[in-house]
């Protein structure tokens, strides 16, 4: 195999690539599409099996705009389910209950009464 046989196994085998990419992207947004319905659903479907590279221009080019506006929709969607999971885990304690646990340090006799007086403050702060 020459340079240039491999040259272009490797342009193409970069555009078969870019294909399927573009292809799943187009089978996830009718997924997530709930205005369309289920019969047009398929045709989409049964016309990228079909003519795949023509359909799939076609639906880019008809449906684009509103692919990128569902697509963020749905990142949008995820990223505040990520902020209220991180912020109900990472929730911080209340001040009472800082002291109480500081308390029961200086009890236990782990710290002493300077540190539990600087938890104390910084819990206050």
């Amino acid at each position: 195999m020459d340079f240039w046989h491999f040259f272009y196994l490797l342009i193409w085998s970069f555009v078969f690539v870019a294909y399927l990419m573009v292809l799943f992207q187009i089978i996830g947004d009718l997924f997530r599409d709930r205005d369309l319905s289920g019969w047009l659903k398929a045709l989409w479907i049964i016309g990228l099996i079909i003519f795949p590279f023509v359909v799939a221009l076609i639906y880019l080019i008809a449906r684009g705009k509103g692919m990128a506006e569902r697509h963020m929709a749905a990142v949008q969607t995820a990223q505040k389910a990520t902020d209220q999971y991180i912020q109900s885990v990472a929730a911080q304690s209340a001040p009472a209950d800082q002291i109480a646990s500081a308390k029961a340090l200086l009890d236990a006799g782990t710290i002493s009464q300077t540190e539990f007086d600087q938890l104390k403050a910084k819990a206050l702060a």
